[in-house]
């Protein structure tokens, strides 16, 4: 599975764990159900990272699919050695699937967001 299916796998966890926490997990690999649960288990370290980073906005506004996301590349930025560049950009491909509206306007925000995020984990 390329990386970036595996990401895909990973936001799809993670919107379905928001929506109901339901999950089969005969459906996944081990090596992706060890991420997931590796970020359940950082969930409230990398919300408080998007928190701190949230601009005259709160997480819980925002909508889910951006949320997963969001979630799964500060867990790379945060607990990988994976560039931060690379993760936004990912994240960014996943959001023009995913979530983006024909004005760019869940692609900028998202951007603009992890772009503050791997600013703030450098410091």
């Amino acid at each position: 599975m390329r990386r970036s299916e595996f990401r895909e796998k990973i936001v799809m966890l993670l919107y379905a764990n928001e929506l109901d926490g339901q999950l089969d997990d005969t459906d996944y690999s081990k090596e992706l159900l060890n991420r997931y649960q590796e970020i359940l288990e950082k969930q409230d370290e990398i919300n408080k990272v998007i928190r701190n980073n949230l601009v005259r906005y709160t997480i819980d506004r925002l909508n889910l699919v951006d949320k997963a996301i969001i979630q799964n590349a500060v867990y790379e930025m945060l607990f990988t050695k994976l560039p931060p560049e690379i993760s936004i950009n990912e994240a960014i491909n996943l959001t023009k699937k995913f979530s983006n509206l024909d004005d760019d306007t869940a692609k900028r925000f998202n951007n603009k967001l992890l772009d503050n995020i791997s600013k703030s984990i450098k410091k």
